[in-house]
C-alpha cells in the first residue's frame, strides 16, 4: 500500500481499515522477525500523539460503529435486561470498625458508589467519600486507594481519572470536608497511616510504570521531603506495603511472580531499622503476619501448595512448620486475630475455609457450605478482636450472599443475598462440574450452568484464562443470564496457568509448559461437543488479558470450532512484548513467559505460540477485539497489530472489529452502567454471529 496516498489507514464506509505495511524486523539469536505493523506504536508512548496511528484506530472504530449499528437495538434490549438485573439503589452490610460502623452505597441511576459511615454509639450517617462527585464531568474515573486514619479524622483515597493506573492521592479532614494541600501524585498503591497518623506510606510508580519504592510523606511537609523508606534495585521486582493485623507493624514486601522477600518496620517509628524476615530465594515466595513477638509465615519453601510456620520475632528467618503444605490441599493465605487464626484455600480445587487455634494446632474448624460447587471467602474483618467474621460466598446457581460465621457457634448468619429486582429463579438452572481428559491425561476441571428446559446440542459460551497462578471461581453473574437464558450452556474451563488446582497446576501452564493451557482450551470444547452440549462452530469464546493470549492462540490452531471470538484487550504480540524491557511490565514477565533476549529457546517457544506471530492465511472466526489507549499492561498497538495482520492474511469474509476505548485503560469504562454496556455490545456481537435471536 502506498503510504502517501493513504497517511496509514484506508478509511472509508464500505471497507475495513487497511493498515499500511512499513517493513520493519528485530534480529535475535540470529533469527530475524519481521514487522509490518511495528509502526502501529506511538514512538512517544505513554503519550499517543501520532496522527497516522491516532486516525486508523478512529478509523477501525468508526468501522466498529458503521458494523454494529444495525444491531444496536440489540445491544439496548441486551442492556436494558442487564440493568433490569442489577438492584440500582443498593448497599453493602455495615461493617464494624473501632467506633464507627462502614458501607458504601449506590444511588438509582448512579455510575458510582458512595462511602458512607455511623457512629456505633449512635448518631448521624456521615459521607465521607462521594465518588459521583468526584467522577463529575470526567470520561474515566477509578478509586484506587481508601484508608480512614486509626483515630478517624482524617480519609486518604487516591483516584485515576484516564485509565493510565497512576493514582494522585489527597487527603480529607473529615469534620470539615476540606482537603490537605498535600497531594501526591502518580501512586500506584495502598496508602498506610502509620506514626499516630502523622505519616502516610505509599508507592511511586516510576517512568516504567513499576512500583520499586515504599516512601513515607509526613503530614504537612513539602513532598520533596518525603522518605524513601526502601528502593528496590531488581527491575523484575515490585514493592508494596500494608499494615499487620494487630496494626504495630508496617510490612514491606518485594517480589516478582515467583520469588518474594519481607521487611518489618515498627509502625510507631517508620524511620527505624528494617527487620528483613528472610533473604530473597529464587522461586521461594512468603508473606507475614505477627502476633504477641511471634511471626507466621506462609511460605512455598518446603511444598510448592505452601506451608505455615512460625518464627521468633528476633530470629525472624528460623521457621517451624505450623501447617505442613501437602498436594491435596492449596494453602493460599492466612488472617490473624487475638484469640484465634484463620486459613483459605482450596481442596480438590473448591474453597475451604477454616477457623484455627493457637492454644490447639490440632483443633481445626472448617466452614460448612451448602452446594457441592461454590465460590467462598472472607470479607472485610479489619479489628483485631473479633466474635464474627464476614463471609462471602455464591454458586454459579446462587447469586452472592454476606454472611457472618460466629465462631464460638461455628455458625453462619445470613445478612445479605443479592437482590434481582427482575426476578430470578434458581430451580430453572442447573450447575455440573465436569472433568475433562486433555491429550496429555490431565482432567482438566470445567464448571457448566445452562437452563433445565435446555434440549439437545445448543449454542455454548465457554471461557478460560489461564495464567499467573489465577483461578476462576464458579462464581455467580447476572449478566450471564442473557446467554444462558437464550438457551447457551455457559462454561468455565479451570485450564493449567490458573492455581484452581494448586501451584503445580499454575506451573504446568507457564514457560516450558505454555502450551499446556491452550491445548486444555481445545480439548475442553472438543470434549463438551462429544458430550452433547454444543457442535463445532456452535462455540462462542472470551478471554482476556492473558486470556486474549490464549483467544488468539486458539484461533490460529483449530479456527473451525468456534462460531464468535471476543478478545478483550487481548496480550497476543507477546514476543516483542517480551523483547522489549523498557516497556512496564516486561522484567516483571519474564518468569511467567521466559526470557527471549537471553535465551534462545524462550525465544523459539514464545515465537512458536505468540498469537500475532502465528497469523496465517486461513480461515478466521468472526472476531470482536478490544483495546485501550491509556492500557498500561497491555499496550493499545498490541491488539491494533494483531487486527492489521489478521485483516491481512485472513481469507475468509468473517467479521472482524476492534474498538479501542480512548479515554480508558485495561479495564474498559469505568462506570457500573458504562462497563455493562460494553457487556451488552459483546453479547449482540455474539448472538449475531451465532445467529441467536435476541
Amino acid at each position: 500500500m502506498d503510504d502517501a496516498n493513504t497517511s496509514g489507514t484506508l478509511a472509508a464506509s464500505s471497507a475495513a481499515p487497511v493498515a499500511a505495511k512499513r517493513p520493519s524486523s528485530v534480529t535475535h539469536h540470529g533469527i530475524t522477525v519481521a514487522d509490518d505493523y511495528a509502526w502501529l506504536r506511538d514512538p512517544g508512548y505513554p503519550e499517543v500523539t501520532d496522527p497516522q496511528v491516532l486516525a486508523h484506530l478512529a478509523a477501525e472504530n468508526a468501522w466498529f460503529e458503521a458494523k454494529m449499528q444495525p444491531h444496536r437495538p440489540a445491544v439496548d434490549t441486551l442492556f436494558a435486561e442487564m440493568r433490569a438485573r442489577i438492584k440500582e439503589a443498593d448497599k453493602s452490610v455495615p461493617q464494624k470498625d473501632g467506633d464507627w460502623l462502614y458501607w458504601i452505597e449506590y444511588e438509582e441511576a448512579a455510575e458510582y458508589k458512595k462511602w458512607w459511615r455511623k457512629p456505633v454509639a449512635g448518631g448521624d450517617d456521615e459521607l465521607i467519600l462521594d465518588e459521583v462527585a468526584l467522577a463529575d464531568g470526567k470520561d474515566y474515573f477509578r478509586l484506587g486507594a481508601i484508608s480512614v486514619s486509626h483515630d478517624g479524622t482524617m480519609l486518604a483515597y487516591s483516584v485515576d481519572d484516564d485509565g493510565s493506573e497512576r493514582f494522585d492521592a489527597r487527603i480529607k479532614v473529615l469534620a470539615t470536608g476540606e482537603h490537605l494541600p498535600d497531594t501526591i501524585e502518580g501512586t500506584l498503591s495502598a496508602l498506610i497511616w502509620v506514626a499516630g497518623d502523622t505519616g502516610l506510606v505509599y508507592s511511586l510508580a516510576n517512568e516504567q510504570w513499576r512500583t520499586d519504592n515504599a516512601r513515607l510523606h509526613w503530614l504537612g511537609r513539602p513532598l520533596a521531603e518525603d522518605v524513601e523508606l526502601y528502593h528496590e534495585d531488581d527491575e523484575g521486582f515490585r514493592v508494596s506495603a500494608g499494615l499487620s493485623a494487630n496494626e504495630k507493624w508496617l510490612i514491606i514486601g518485594t517480589g516478582d511472580h515467583e520469588t518474594s522477600e519481607v521487611r518489618l518496620v515498627p509502625a510507631a517509628d517508620p524511620l527505624a531499622t528494617p527487620v528483613l524476615v528472610r533473604a530473597r530465594q529464587p522461586g521461594v515466595e512468603y508473606d507475614v503476619d505477627e502476633r504477641d513477638g511471634v511471626l507466621f509465615i506462609h511460605a512455598n519453601d518446603t511444598h510448592e501448595n505452601f506451608r505455615l510456620a512460625t518464627a521468633p520475632l528476633d530470629r525472624p528467618g528460623d521457621w517451624t512448620t505450623l501447617i505442613e503444605g501437602t498436594d491435596q490441599f492449596y494453602l493460599t493465605g492466612f488472617d490473624l486475630f487475638r484469640d484465634f487464626y484463620v486459613t483459605e484455600g482450596r481442596l480438590g480445587g473448591l474453597d475451604r475455609l477454616e477457623v484455627r487455634y493457637y492454644d490447639d494446632p490440632a483443633r481445626v474448624e472448617p466452614v460448612a457450605f451448602p452446594e457441592d460447587t461454590y465460590s467462598a471467602g472472607f470479607g472485610s474483618n479489619p479489628e483485631w478482636a473479633m466474635d464474627a467474621l464476614r463471609v462471602s460466598y455464591e454458586s454459579m446457581v446462587s447469586p452472592a450472599s454476606t454472611f457472618d460465621y460466629h465462631v464460638a457457634e461455628r455458625r453462619l448468619e445470613l445478612l445479605k443475598v443479592q437482590e434481582i429486582p427482575s426476578g430470578y429463579d434458581r430451580d430453572l438452572y442447573a450447575t455440573e462440574r465436569l472433568e475433562i481428559t486433555a491429550r496429555d491425561g490431565t482432567a482438566i476441571p470445567v464448571s457448566v450452568v445452562y437452563r433445565r428446559d435446555r434440549q439437545g446440542a445448543g449454542p455454548l459460551h465457554l471461557y478460560g484464562y489461564g495464567a499467573y497462578g489465577i483461578a476462576i471461581d464458579p462464581g455467580f453473574s447476572t449478566t450471564r443470564l442473557s446467554l444462558v437464558d437464550r438457551g447457551f450452556a455457559y462454561a468455565i474451563a479451570h485450564i493449567r496457568g490458573g492455581d484452581d488446582l494448586g501451584r503445580a497446576w499454575y506451573k504446568a501452564g507457564k514457560l516450558k509448559q505454555r502450551t499446556n493451557t491452550f491445548n486444555d482450551f481445545v480439548d475442553v470444547a472438543k470434549a463438551l461437543i462429544e458430550r452433547g452440549f454444543t457442535q463445532a462452530g456452535r462455540i462462542s469464546i472470551s478471554g482476556g488479558s492473558a486470556g486474549g493470549e490464549l483467544m488468539g492462540a486458539v484461533i490460529n490452531s483449530d479456527p473451525e470450532l468456534w462460531g464468535a471470538v471476543v478478545a478483550h484487550v487481548p496480550f497476543v504480540d507477546v514476543l516483542a512484548t517480551m523483547l522489549d524491557p523498557d516497556l512496564p511490565l516486561t522484567p516483571g514477565e519474564w518468569p511467567e513467559w521466559g526470557n527471549p533476549i537471553e535465551d534462545r529457546q524462550a525465544f523459539e517457544l514464545i515465537r512458536s505460540y505468540s498469537p500475532y506471530d502465528q497469523v496465517r492465511a486461513q480461515d478466521y472466526p468472526p472476531l470482536l477485539v478490544t483495546a485501550g489507549l491509556n492500557d498500561p499492561r497491555v499496550t493499545y498497538w498490541e491488539p491494533a497489530k494483531w487486527v492489521a495482520r489478521l485483516r491481512e492474511l485472513k481469507t475468509d469474509n468473517n467479521e472482524l472489529l476492534l474498538k479501542t476505548n480512548m479515554g480508558a485503560g485495561h479495564g474498559g469504562k469505568s462506570g457500573r452502567f458504562q462497563s455493562l454496556e460494553e457487556t451488552a455490545e459483546e453479547f449482540a456481537f455474539i448472538l449475531w454471529q451465532l445467529d441467536v435471536p435476541v
